[in-house]
């Protein structure tokens, strides 16, 4: 399992990789919480958020990485396969920056969608207990 402060320099490197002009507006920068975070909506603890787009006038607008949660569901996974799902989460909170300060809405709709499949999914599965 990777360790705390390992995820952080994999951020910090992840993070170097992105182009400079992404980071305007993100006051608040990347942070990592050692939390695990569940969705609320989850049922079973089984909804996983691995990173958060914030947008906060206290705060400012940051991404929030959680070395919590990606322990949980990708802590089984090497160095090198790690990184690349928290690139992949990086640059998905990433486009929700962008997205907020171009007007659209396309992932934070792509997201709902995602979550009413998951809810509709339980509800069939139930239907048929």
């Amino acid at each position: 399992m990777v360790e705390m402060e390992e995820f952080l320099e994999m951020t910090e490197e992840l993070s170097g990789e992105i182009p400079a002009e992404f980071f305007e507006g993100l006051n608040g920068g990347v942070r990592i919480s050692e939390e695990c975070k569940v969705n609320p909506h989850a049922r079973d603890d089984d909804l996983i958020i691995l990173g958060e787009y914030h947008r906060n006038s206290v705060m400012g607008c940051h991404i929030m990485m959680y070395y919590g949660s990606f322990m949980r569901v990708y802590g089984y996974l090497g160095m090198e396969e790690l990184k690349e799902r928290m690139r992949k989460t990086l640059r998905h909170e990433f486009r929700h920056h962008l997205e907020y300060r171009s007007g659209l809405r396309d992932l934070e709709i792509e997201d709902q969608n995602f979550l009413l499949k998951y809810l509709r999914k339980d509800r069939i599965e139930e239907k048929h207990k």
